[in-house]
């Protein structure tokens, strides 16, 4: 049951190609964001297309994978976990992000322009 205490899928389309960096250790970093669509119809019967964006983060080979494989619009499914950051910018503000650390990735056939 531990293994269910902070657990992430999505299925998504890139919003953006993944960001690469190379650490001097040769360990990449690679991010990106996904977009999960739900459509649904509201108390008017009219239908709503409803977009979330979700901060995705891959280290090592799945930076890798990333890299070579993944553009914009192509769907993907993850697995990982919510991590939670924060950092001070050059004006001293302190800033939040939440992302998911992929441990799993699965790349899927279509892109959001073929769907």
């Amino acid at each position: 049951m531990n293994a269910l205490k902070n657990r992430v899928q999505l299925i998504g389309n890139l919003g953006n190609a993944p960001e690469v960096k190379t650490f001097e250790s040769g360990k990449k970093v690679a991010n990106f964001r996904i977009a999960t669509s739900e459509i649904y119809r509201n108390a008017k019967g009219e239908r709503v297309k409803e977009t979330q964006w979700h901060n995705v983060v891959m280290w090592g080979k799945l930076a890798e994978i990333a890299e070579k494989h993944l553009a914009v619009g192509k769907e993907v499914a993850v697995e990982g976990k919510l991590v939670n950051r924060q950092y001070t910018d050059k004006e001293g503000n302190k800033k939040y992000f939440t992302e998911i650390q992929v441990n799993e990735m699965l790349m899927l056939g279509t892109n959001a322009a073929e769907a």
